[in-house]
């Protein structure tokens, strides 16, 4: 007999589903549904079409009807959109530009992805206002700014938006981006995010974050985009990049069941109707850290996902399980990499783990060899058993390497100490003997078994009320800016100077800085050694200073250091 599959919905699940199952049966009749005009285009590509390093909008086009057909014997059906679903009688209501049809099914796959999410802001049907998911989209945006438009909003700091602000900063345009969350970037912490920004910043880019867009008042040459605070920012287009939600109304009525908008499936992308599958940003994944259920909207997961779907229904009992997501995503901003994997604070304090956070910023490859740029990274593991949790990086160099490394050990389950015994490649050009990755195992393994005390950025208010900051950096760098009150014993001249040290602290705990936190853990182990109660600034001053932003110069004096006691 021969089995229809239907799949309703391309691009990165849909079309996977669709080529593996095709691979393993040769024989099953296999439809796409795909309401667009394009059932294979590369989504990630489309802010670099506005921003012209892809020239031509056909080169996102990944696969077309045509090709599909004759590689693989798809029927690829655009234009059809998928209005109504009877489980039961496993047809489905499709409204084209001739009018509905219905169309049979022996097993359904859905991949209807996501819509972008407007929220409750007058003017939004103003037509400078676009969305950036679609080709059409990105052909439209790159056409207004050929036709001359010089100004833009992004209202968004995600992924998509820092993408689009970009590439619309390297065409000359004036950009503003407007972010709700109090830093771009949300899922990377608050310091790891301030990097990025300030890259926006050296590129032209207004950054607004911590702030709500109220309306968007269209005007005859212009719009006016409206903030909470009053401000208002002419734009001559606006990018709508506020988040993405889960696409799948039609299916809902039909009695899916869904989680908040999102389709509930199994380990196995089953939804909770016979022989109905799902995949992709239209479901809801468990986090592989924290365990909270919730859509992730990322080509990689959907892509292996509509892989194993595929191998499910046509090899049940067979097929691997789709694995939970670590949320592993990379972005270029400027001449910056962010990148992150895993659980960040916010999520593990929600979670109620408990954890360590660990901030290091060596350089991704050795500093003896020409061009070394520092690898900014953030790793948090648990405080019990230290297994690794989370990985933020940022940087210029050696970013994205870097994070999938971490991301492979996310997904293994290894603890953080473990980082220390990877065996990575090794030459001067591209690292070093002890890679970044290491050295975070090495000091992850000095806190777990208390040789590495740590305090943090955001504990300098009561760090400074209730302790003696010690500034183990040289006198220069200690001018040039430190936190006030603070002592200042370069970390060479410790050993001989611990009495001035008590006396400074008379009887308070003693907490160390440096640059960046290798001199101020050697000064902590001669401390910790001598008795003090000592503990070592994660990151040191470059931490430090990310982690104020804005408020680093109120904080932080610059002028002749202090004189010892």
């Amino acid at each position: 007999m021969v089995m229809k599959i239907v799949i309703v919905g391309g691009v990165g699940g849909g079309m996977s589903a669709a080529a593996r199952a095709r691979r393993l049966d040769e024989s099953a009749e296999i439809v796409v549904l795909d309401r667009g005009e394009h059932v294979s285009y590369a989504s990630c590509g489309l802010p670099y079409h506005v921003g012209g390093e892809i020239p031509d909008a056909d080169d996102l086009l990944v696969q077309t009807p045509e090709r599909l057909r004759a590689a693989l014997n798809l029927d690829v059906r655009t234009r059809h959109d998928v209005v109504g679903l009877d489980n039961a009688a496993r047809t489905l209501t499709v409204r084209t530009d001739d009018g509905e049809s219905t169309v049979t099914y022996d097993a359904l796959v859905l991949s209807p992805g996501a819509r972008a999410v407007r929220p409750p802001i007058d003017g939004l049907d103003s037509p400078r206002v676009r969305t950036l998911r679609t080709v059409a989209d990105a052909t439209a945006l790159r056409t207004r700014v050929d036709d001359g438009a010089r100004r833009a909003v992004v209202l968004g700091g995600g992924f998509i938006g820092l993408e689009a602000a970009e590439a619309l900063a390297r065409r000359g345009l004036d950009v503003t981006v407007v972010e709700l969350a109090d830093h771009v970037l949300p899922p990377l912490e608050h310091e790891t995010a301030a990097l990025v920004t300030d890259e926006l910043v050296r590129l032209g880019v207004t950054v607004r974050a911590g702030v709500a867009a109220a309306a968007v008042e269209p005007g005859t040459d212009t719009d006016v985009v409206v903030l909470a605070d009053g401000t208002r920012a002419p734009a001559d287009l606006v990018v709508l990049s506020t988040g993405v939600r889960p696409d799948t109304e039609v299916f809902a009525r039909a009695g899916i069941e869904t989680d908040r908008g999102a389709i509930v499936v199994d380990d196995h992308g089953r939804t909770s109707a016979e022989g109905v599958w799902a995949v992709g940003d239209a479901t809801v994944s468990t986090d592989a850290v924290t365990g909270v259920r919730r859509p992730v909207a990322l080509a990689g997961p959907a892509n292996r996902a509509g892989r194993l779907v595929a191998d499910d229904v046509l090899r049940p009992g067979r097929a691997r399980p789709v694995p939970s997501t670590l949320g592993t995503a990379v972005v270029r901003v400027g001449d910056l990499t962010a990148a992150t994997t895993g659980a960040n604070r916010e999520s593990l304090t929600a979670a109620g783990i408990v954890f360590h956070t660990l901030h290091l910023h060596s350089g991704h490859h050795v500093g003896w060899f020409p061009g070394s740029e520092p690898v900014h990274l953030v790793v948090h593991f648990r405080a019990d058993d230290g297994l690794l949790l989370g990985a933020q990086a940022v940087g210029r160099a050696g970013v994205d390497k870097r994070i999938d490394v971490l991301a492979t050990a996310l997904r293994a389950g290894m603890g953080a100490a473990d980082l220390i015994d990877l065996d990575l490649a090794y030459s001067p050009q591209y690292g070093a003997a002890k890679d970044p990755v290491n050295l975070a195992g090495m000091a992850a393994s000095n806190v777990l078994d208390g040789t590495l005390r740590i305090w943090h950025a955001d504990e300098l208010d009561e760090v400074r009320r209730d302790a003696l900051v010690l500034d183990v950096r040289t006198r220069d760098e200690f001018a040039g800016g430190h936190v006030p009150g603070s002592l200042n014993v370069p970390h060479t001249e410790l050993r001989d100077r611990l009495d001035e040290v008590r006396d400074a602290a008379d009887g308070r705990p003693v907490r160390v800085l440096c640059g960046s936190g290798v001199r101020s853990h050697i000064a902590h182990r001669v401390l910790a050694q001598a008795g003090y109660d000592s503990a070592s600034l994660s990151g040191g001053m470059l931490t430090l200073r990310a982690a104020l932003g804005s408020r680093a110069a109120d904080v932080l004096v610059a002028d002749e250091p202090v004189p010892a006691a």
